[in-house]
């Protein structure tokens, strides 16, 4: 370890030496790039535009955006003011800052002639996103979508080194990260917890499993009820990715990446035009790290190739693949006793790490067509996805009343699934006397096979559950994995068909109104294996949907709203159904939201947003007949969310915010009580990140985590412990194309437990970590 860290010193210097020699020539001699697209509000793309460059009041370079509109600008660094204009369309302008260390990307949105309401440009350099179209499935400024959304940038996932799910929603308010048994992503957003409610670019992708960044352009966290855009489940919200697609310009990037506690991670991204009509992209990824916890690693690699064929100025149409693998231990954390964690070691290890394992294995497919006809945009996409899932681990439980001793059990599990859906949208512009509209009209229909087999683990191959010492919860004991009475062996089939329909009104200069419904038809059908058994549900859901905005002026934007969804009586993953839940009704989330959005400059958002999320139709044991389960419970989540994304100034950049959440059950569940705290739902969460360039060549950054307490399940008895961590980051320019960075998490190496599975299922927090990345692009 020595010899390496020392070969890494020697390398690192030389880099340094050899930037600090070349560098003042590099600077004259290269020059940044501005590039981008021309784009008008249906996301087809403007051909002939004109891009003027004006930099201190006098013209510095222009060009017209070619067939694809895309355009690309050699500029020296500085500060520019950039007009994009087209016969039919309003002008976008912005301002523009090239520094001595990156290419400026940026997408210009531009709004017929008369509209109002000016889109300018959404820059994909920065933290912040002007435009998204998930939450509408219409390009939509983000200050004019009236409900709570926050978007991670891949300039921000970049500068934290960010590799997961959990890691980007901890700058997200309102959201935090649970344990999912440490072998999946879940995420609990304004109280409701979920395993299936991650999509990719707006299409479902439930199956429980780790996923990684590699090829992602940004994270979109859409929180409250999203039944009008997605259909069922999304009570609390949705994790949106969206992933990096081929462009008609040349570009690519690769990063090494290596720190504390093993970590090994490389990954590359590949851009190239073939044709003026043809482009392809490649990213890929491996890791292979170890961890601060015991015996725990991890292995992943991911290989995800697309193409964009511009089959015509009206027809576009593009292909993505990936293939994904991740293997680790499985690690389900440390337990509890008398209400907090074990005070034991944070790195200590339950059970046999060699018998645990994890691991997934992911194939996505989709192919999307986007082709204007008239007045009319239709976009078709289809996504086939096959998923090989499979864990066997080692469960912490009680401790012993006088802390000498743990029982430990142990199980395994299988998931197969494979989904296909598709997706059509229809939309369109029309105006009816001074209104305007945004029409949009769609259908989706969908499949999905599943198969679920679990095995109990009978340690020396009679019992369910050994003692072990609480000091040294580490064993050897021979296991044997079979099939308990209760465990599951089963095959679902599920079919969906939805349609849906909304308008996006421009009642006037002041005021935006939108309204939508969507119909869904989910069939499931479960079948055991084990005794014959077949049972269906078919439930018929309606999802609206309604908001208003005020815009006192153009960049502020005032708004109002309400959303429904239900998730039906099968759960978030429809792995069983009984006799008992084939009846129910499907649970219903209900949103009430108002909040305000203000675009301060053209690179800073703020937004703030105050809510009632009311869950209802939940199960409880009925008071007269404890054999019975009647539909009466219910849980409210009343909270305040506030986020900051952008520039300060031109040299300092943030992202984050402060939510209250106060999540309880008002009518009592079979899980809870009436009045209990919704378990890892902290009443208070902040998150800062500061990203300041000190020089040309130097910046760094300092990012603030805080949290308080919560409890770690829902019957409030085991209390997490707040905390106050501090990250920090610099970041040096070795080259105009290559940047040297370090990352260091938890700076002050404080001891504290992020998230649990349950009460005796405790992740902690990761000590000090530092890593560096070597990160090049051409």
């Amino acid at each position: 370890m020595t010899l390496r860290l020392n070969l890494t010193a020697g390398v690192v210097g030389a880099l340094l030496l050899i930037s600090c020699i070349g560098s003042s020539a590099a600077a004259q001699a290269q020059q940044n790039r501005l590039k981008g697209r021309v784009l008008d509000q249906m996301r087809a793309a403007i051909a002939g535009a004109r891009i003027t460059v004006v930099r201190g009041g006098q013209p510095a370079a222009s060009v017209l955006s070619d067939g694809n509109g895309e355009f690309l600008l050699p500029l020296d660094p500085g500060a520019y003011v950039v007009t994009v204009s087209s016969d039919g369309f309003a002008d976008a302008t912005r301002t523009v800052t090239l520094g001595r260390s990156s290419d400026e990307t940026a997408d210009f949105i531009l709004q017929v002639a008369g509209f109002t309401d000016a889109v300018n440009v959404t820059a994909t350099a920065g933290y912040e996103v002007g435009v998204i179209s998930t939450a509408t499935k219409t390009p939509t400024p983000l200050r004019d979508v009236p409900q709570s959304v926050s978007v991670v940038t891949s300039r921000l996932i970049r500068d934290q080194l960010m590799e997961s799910i959990s890691d980007v929603v901890r700058y997200v308010p309102g959201i935090t990260a649970h344990q999912g048994e440490n072998n999946r992503d879940q995420v609990v957003i304004r109280g409701n917890s979920s395993s299936a409610d991650f999509y990719v670019n707006g299409v479902r992708d439930d199956v429980q499993y780790y996923r990684d960044l590699y090829n992602v352009e940004r994270i979109e966290a859409l929180k409250g009820p999203n039944g009008m855009m997605f259909g069922r489940g999304g009570g609390g919200g949705v994790i949106n990715r969206v992933t990096k697609q081929a462009s008609f310009m040349r570009t690519g990037e690769t990063a090494l990446q290596a720190g504390s506690f093993g970590n090994r991670r490389f990954h590359v991204d590949l851009n190239q035009p073939l044709t003026t009509a043809t482009a392809v992209r490649l990213n890929g990824v491996f890791e292979d790290s170890a961890s601060f916890r015991s015996d725990v690693s991890l292995q992943r690699y991911g290989i995800s190739p697309s193409a964009t064929i511009q089959a015509s100025s009206r027809t576009k149409l593009t292909f993505e693949y990936e293939h994904f693998h991740d293997a680790r231990v499985a690690d389900r954390g440390i337990t509890s006793f008398r209400g907090r964690p074990a005070d034991i070691g944070v790195s200590t290890f339950y059970g046999n790490a060699a018998d645990s394992h994890v691991r997934a294995d992911v194939d996505l497919a989709s192919a999307a067509i986007e082709h204007r006809a008239g007045g009319f945009l239709i976009r078709n996409r289809t996504i086939l996805g096959h998923y090989d899932r499979w864990y066997q681990n080692y469960v912490p439980g009680a401790v012993a009343d006088d802390k000498s001793r743990v029982a430990l059990s142990a199980y395994n599990n299988a998931t197969g699934r494979l989904n296909a859906f598709n997706q059509t949208d229809v939309t369109r512009t029309a105006t009816t006397g001074r209104v305007r509209h945004t029409l949009l009209a769609g259908a989706e229909i969908g499949r999905q096979l599943t198969e679920n087999f679990r095995n109990t683990g009978y340690f020396d191959g009679v019992a369910t559950a050994v003692s072990v010492p609480y000091s040294n919860p580490v064993i050897s004991t021979p296991v044997i994995y079979r099939q308990s009475a209760t465990d599951a062996d089963n095959h679902v089939r599920t079919n969906l068909g939805a349609a849906y329909a909304q308008d996006q009104a421009e009642v006037s200069r002041f005021v935006q109104v939108i309204g939508g419904v969507r119909l869904d038809r989910f069939d499931l059908q479960y079948h055991n294996n084990r005794n014959g058994d077949t049972l269906r549900r078919v439930d018929h859901l309606v999802s609206p949907r309604a908001g208003l905005v005020i815009k006192p002026i153009v960049p502020l934007s005032i708004y109002g709203s309400y959303a429904l969804s239900y998730l039906p009586s099968s759960g978030d993953q429809f792995s069983s159904l009984t006799t008992i839940t084939q009846q129910v009704k499907p649970e219903r989330f209900a949103n009430y939201e108002v909040g305000a959005k203000w675009d301060a400059n053209q690179n800073l958002s703020m937004t703030t947003a105050l809510y009632r999320l009311d869950r209802t139709n939940t199960r409880s044991t009925d008071p007269n007949d404890p054999t019975r389960i009647v539909q009466t419970g219910s849980q409210r989540t009343n909270g305040y969310e506030v986020g900051l994304n952008g520039n300060l100034t031109s040299a300092w950049k943030v992202a984050g915010g402060y939510a209250y959440q106060n999540a309880t059950v008002i009518r009592a569940t079979t899980a809870a009580r009436s009045g209990a705290q919704v378990g890892q739902v902290p009443h208070h969460t902040l998150s800062l990140w500061n990203n300041y360039q000190v020089l040309p060549r130097l910046g760094t950054a300092i990012g603030i985590v805080r949290r308080s307490d919560m409890f770690a399940a829902i019957d409030n008895t085991v209390t997490l412990p707040g905390y106050t961590r501090a990250d920090a980051a610099l970041y040096f320019s070795l080259t105009d194309r290559t940047r040297l960075q370090m990352n260091v998490e938890n700076l002050f190496n404080r001891t504290y437990y992020t998230n649990a599975d349950s009460n005796t299922n405790i992740s902690p927090g990761s000590p000090r970590a530092l890593r560096v990345a070597l990160v090049a692009g051409f």
